[in-house]
């Protein structure tokens, strides 16, 4: 399996407080790995340093083998190659569905118009959002933006897809349509990592599960192992307490 994402001994530090201490993770092609853990133990931060949407304070990051911190290197390239998809949706309120699927691709990755307009509509189909073409976000509902969100990630053709959190401001009527889709990207061979506090999709998608405590990864394995072998009394007691 090729390496798509390597982190060596990540850190990251908002003035005298330290956030990430020491993350090492690699992830392969193709691999879907699910990121779990208490508030404050560093998931979201550590998404973030991965696209490079904070900066580490130590640490190196590879893309396919590159460091990505190193001077000179494309920044906007890598995130075309790696995608990222937010709580909070973050989609452009003055433009309609299709033109929020299309304006990254006709100005960051040179796509003619219709180009650009073939791959979002494919894209926005995928996820079930091709009737809401001409919709502004306010008129679509949290899990519809969020789906849409997804539409335009995927409409820059990348090889990893990023999730912080991706139901957390979602009702919970709107949750699982926005899971299933996510789901249905484990089978396209794209490399995932998914911040998530949703146990049973980490449980049934993942191929890996990454437990995160106080700013180090505490435990990892696979679903399995995870969820009915926890080694560390940390990770018993965070189960018992969250799936409960």
């Amino acid at each position: 399996m090729t390496n798509v994402i390597e982190v060596k001994d990540l850190r990251k530090s908002f003035g005298h407080r330290e956030i990430l201490k020491g993350i090492d993770l690699t992830v392969g092609q193709g691999e879907v790995v699910s990121v779990i853990g208490s508030s404050g133990s560093g998931k979201s931060t550590f998404l973030r340093c991965v696209n490079l949407l904070e900066w580490p304070t130590a640490g190196e990051i590879l893309f396919k083998g590159e460091s990505i911190t190193r001077y000179g290197f494309k920044i906007p390239d890598y995130r075309e190659k790696v995608g990222m998809v937010f709580q909070s949706f973050n989609l452009f309120a003055n433009m309609n569905v299709l033109q929020n699927c299309t304006i990254g691709q006709i100005k960051v990755a040179g796509r003619n118009r219709d180009e650009a307009r073939a791959i979002a509509l494919d894209c926005l189909d995928q996820v079930g959002m091709s009737d809401y073409i001409r919709a502004k976000p306010r008129q679509l509902s949290g899990g519809q933006q969020q789906r849409v969100a997804i539409a335009r990630a995927l409409c820059m053709q990348p090889d990893a897809l990023l999730f912080d959190e991706p139901t957390s401001a979602l009702d919970p009527e709107m949750v699982g349509d926005v899971l299933n889709v996510i789901s249905g990207l484990t089978h396209t061979g794209l490399t995932l990592i998914v911040v998530t506090h949703e146990m049973a999709f980490a449980r049934d998608v993942s191929d890996r599960v990454v437990f995160m405590d106080g700013g180090v990864i505490a435990e990892q394995g696979s679903p399995e192992d995870i969820f009915t072998k926890p080694k560390s009394e940390r990770l018993q007691e965070f189960l018992t307490r969250f799936l409960s």
